[in-house]
């Protein structure tokens, strides 16, 4: 098998693979999704933890371009836009539309990713996610009139498929998946739940053929659990699919972070998040066994969300390589499966040339005493809740000390 992969090209897919999304999958090709950018990006210092919106799509043009270019040499086959929370209600709720325009911001996006796709062998998906409006329980027409803002955008930037990811309800995912699909293009829909379904408790696979009846080609699951997780709730989606008689493609963008002890609301509720999660990063070996473990569930469509970043990709990308027929253009410098320390100094550090030694480490933290799982803080609420009521203005001193009490109460 080494020899064979040190064989391949390093590079585009070869010429054989084109077409749009439904033609790849359809046709059985694996298709490789890119990672997570609001945190990415929040770490290199362009992205505001807690909003997470994508302004710097217009303020930071540079830094989304270098991404994506990243993600394509990774491997990437899709460059989604960088439009996570860029919906007019959210952005105008967290005060970004001073500067720029939700239109702005979405175009400014689109632009940026059809640029890097066109340097490769890449599509570009428009994406929407679950809104304020809704959440603040507003009416099936006022949430379906915030993504047809945005969809009017992807529509005059023609991508090539439209993407509804990061839905704690399904019932908000169905309204995203209607607007989506009355463009005429290829759709998919991921929800960020776990095998115990969606925050009102409709199990993932009811949730899938319910995505699947609204009109999705493609279901799956994104963010808030570890790619273990998530190749579990894509199976249940795809049995139910199966037994409705329905078909359907099946994708997974989970986190790159380890999370066997989150709660039904995901990793959002670890004490660890969003600023100390770093412990619990998965390394490009847990990578490369979580590609392998989605291709053999069925799942074609595989890449990440937050914590993802482009050397997770190519460890997918390589791992996947025998069925895809090639290397990507990021692993022409990096040595298969820890090739590369054949050229050490230190005869033990060659030692770990080779691919057994990797998938049998046990990789220590370093920190004395660490614990080895948290207690998630949900407090168990979700839509029409008073809590969860969106407002404009930022958390008043005093709402924050209603919080605080809550929490240390461990409300």
């Amino acid at each position: 098998m080494l020899r064979w992969l040190s064989q391949l090209a390093f590079g585009p897919a070869p010429a054989g693979s084109s077409g749009g999304i439904l033609e790849r999958l359809d046709a059985g090709e694996v298709v490789i999704g890119d990672g997570g950018f609001v945190f990415a990006l929040e770490k290199r210092g362009y992205v505001k933890a807690g909003p997470w919106t994508p302004e710097a799509a217009s303020e930071h043009p540079e830094a989304v371009r270098q991404l994506h270019r990243e993600f394509l040499r990774a491997g990437s086959n899709v460059m989604q836009t960088f439009t996570f929370y860029a919906s007019d209600d959210k952005l105008e709720n967290r005060g970004h539309t001073q500067c720029f325009t939700g239109q702005q911001i979405n175009e400014a996006a689109c632009d940026l990713a059809r640029q890097v796709a066109d340097e490769g062998d890449a599509l570009v998906a428009g994406g929407v996610s679950q809104t304020p409006s809704y959440l603040s329980c507003k009416s099936q027409d006022d949430v379906k009139a915030i993504f047809k803002k945005q969809m009017e955008v992807f529509m005059r930037k023609n991508v090539d498929f439209l993407i509804a990811e990061y839905f704690e309800h399904v019932e908000e995912a169905e309204w995203a998946v209607e607007v989506l699909k009355s463009t005429g293009k290829p759709v998919a829909a991921t929800l960020c739940i776990g095998p115990e379904g969606d925050l009102n408790g409709v199990s993932p696979g009811e949730c899938a053929v319910r995505l699947v009846r609204a009109g999705a080609d493609i279901v799956g699951v994104n963010c808030h659990f570890d790619p273990a997780t998530c190749v579990r709730t894509v199976a249940m989606m795809k049995a139910g699919v199966e037994k409705a008689g329905l078909k359907a493609h099946y994708m997974s963008q989970p986190l790159a972070y380890h999370t066997p002890d989150c709660n039904k609301q995901g990793f959002i509720d670890l004490p660890e998040f969003p600023f100390s999660l770093e412990p619990r990063i998965l390394t490009r070996w847990d990578m490369q066994k979580y590609a392998r473990e989605a291709y053999a569930a069925g799942i074609r469509y595989i890449g990440g969300c937050c914590g993802f970043e482009p050397y997770h990709v190519r460890a997918l990308a390589e791992e996947l390589a025998p069925e895809r027929g090639f290397l990507p253009a990021g692993s022409d410098k990096h040595g298969l499966w820890g090739s590369g320390l054949e050229m050490h100094t230190k005869p033990w550090c060659r030692a770990r040339a080779r691919r057994d030694y990797w998938e049998k480490l046990k990789p220590a933290s370093g920190r004395p005493l660490c614990p080895s799982m948290s207690t998630p803080d949900g407090w168990g609420i979700t839509k029409g809740h008073a809590d969860l009521m969106q407002q404009k203005e930022a958390t008043s001193k005093e709402q924050l000390q209603v919080l605080f009490h809550k929490a240390d109460k461990g409300q």
